[in-house]
């Protein structure tokens, strides 16, 4: 039987808990509590100055995670605060960076994963807070996703969107999306912000939030994970690499 891959998608609001507390170890006790094969991360890193990582780069390995290289300089997790971790016996064989329009500075990010059913490109988005410039930034994922080469893919993100039903049709046009249910506010489940969108290879076994004592304090967004499979005979992207 194919062991399913464990996806889990976490705005960790640069660490800073719903009792206004940053702390690190906290968010990484429930990344490592959720024993996940491949983390996506919005805010991971904080607003201003050099964008310095919310989260220890030396203890993130105790999770049993590795970074994705993705950031442009040595002290940020990721790029506009979107993280990828993946298990450290997993290579990474290509990253991007993808520039989103928009008011506000909006990025994604993508990295082609080897895992043990195949390659799977995997992207971390965070869009913005007004519906027009979410419309714009996934046209522009849609857009670079079709110059790439086909294969399983899955998106995990804040897409921002409280609308159950509208507001998401561009990438609803390559993904199966999936909410959990109401992932933010973590306390007081408010709306379905966070999403894991499947492409037409890709198998649901599983979908939940992380919804604990701990995961009630350490973000605004409680963590959502999916395990997925696909068949691995399906033919993945080729590896390569535009920063």
């Amino acid at each position: 039987m194919t062991t399913p891959i464990r996806i889990l998608s976490y705005n960790i609001r640069k660490a800073v808990g719903t009792d206004r507390r940053r702390d690190p170890h906290r968010i990484l006790t429930i990344l490592k509590e959720a024993q996940a094969d491949i983390v996506i991360l919005q805010e991971a890193d904080l607003r201003l100055g050099q964008r310095r990582t919310a989260l220890p780069m030396d203890l993130i390995p105790d999770c049993g995670l590795v970074p994705v290289p993705i950031a442009v300089n040595g002290v940020s997790l990721g790029w506009h605060g979107n993280a990828i971790l993946v298990r450290p016996d997993w290579a990474v064989a290509a990253t991007d960076r993808i520039t989103l329009p928009g008011l506000e500075p909006r990025g994604a990010i993508s990295a082609l994963v080897r895992t043990p059913l195949g390659p799977l490109r995997v992207i971390g988005a965070h869009l913005g807070l007004l519906r027009r410039s979410r419309l714009g930034q996934q046209q522009a994922l849609i857009d670079w996703i079709a110059e790439q080469d086909t294969g399983p893919m899955v998106i995990g993100g804040d897409l921002n969107e409280w609308s159950a039903r509208r507001g998401l049709g561009p990438l609803a046009r390559v993904f199966a999306l999936h909410t959990p249910g109401h992932s933010y506010h973590a306390r007081w489940r408010l709306a379905p912000l966070d999403r894991i969108g499947l492409s037409e290879e890709i198998a649901m076994h599983d979908l939940s939030m992380i919804d604990t004592t701990l995961s009630r304090k350490g973000s605004d967004h409680l963590p959502i994970r999916a395990s997925v499979t696909w068949p691995t005979a399906t033919a993945g992207p080729t590896a390569h690499h535009r920063g």
